[in-house]
């Protein structure tokens, strides 16, 4: 790695690949227990009808339902998922979805009291409920994706509050 030149900050550097660039576990043990919450966010794009795919008999299954649950599921289970991801007792979520212009939105929030943050969870509870929403409507619409899936808020730990600019705009001294 090059020394920083004076007056210069060090390259940022990845937290979960050590000095000689292997994947390794962070170790999260001095860390202070505090609240973090994380939400993300994501949506399905379709270019068919999608209350077609919500249309459904009676006694029949509740899409938006199925894909929420999804969601929930998939972030108890992220560690499973997500190598490198510490186990977490989930303190609460909830996963969102409403139809919206052209698809789907989806939005979820996780928290927990422990010593490393729920991004993760957040993130693939979003994913979860999204691909069920995906294959429901790639029937009727092959072209069906997910898109813009983004962590918008953290909360906790030694970062404080993070939150993504609301016109989505990347800050320059990333």
């Amino acid at each position: 790695m090059t020394p920083p030149t004076p007056g210069s900050r060090p390259a940022p550097r990845l937290t979960h690949v050590d000095e000689h660039g292997r994947a390794h576990m962070v170790d999260v043990s001095a860390k202070p227990v505090t609240r973090r919450v994380a939400e993300a966010r994501c949506t399905v794009r379709s270019a068919s009808d999608v209350t077609a795919v919500l249309d459904r008999p009676p006694g029949g299954v509740d899409l938006l339902e199925t894909a929420r649950v999804a969601g929930i599921m998939a972030a108890k289970r992220t560690p499973t998922l997500v190598p490198l991801c510490h186990p977490l007792l989930l303190d609460g979520f909830a996963v969102d979805v409403a139809v919206v212009p052209g698809g789907f939105a989806v939005r979820a929030v996780t928290s927990v009291a422990d010593r490393t943050g729920v991004e993760m969870e957040a993130l693939t509870a979003c994913a979860a409920a999204a691909l069920v929403l995906v294959q429901a409507l790639l029937e009727v619409d092959p072209f069906a994706s997910v898109e813009d899936l983004t962590l918008w808020h953290k909360s906790g730990g030694r970062s404080g509050v993070w939150e993504r600019p609301a016109d989505d705009r990347i800050p320059e001294d990333t």
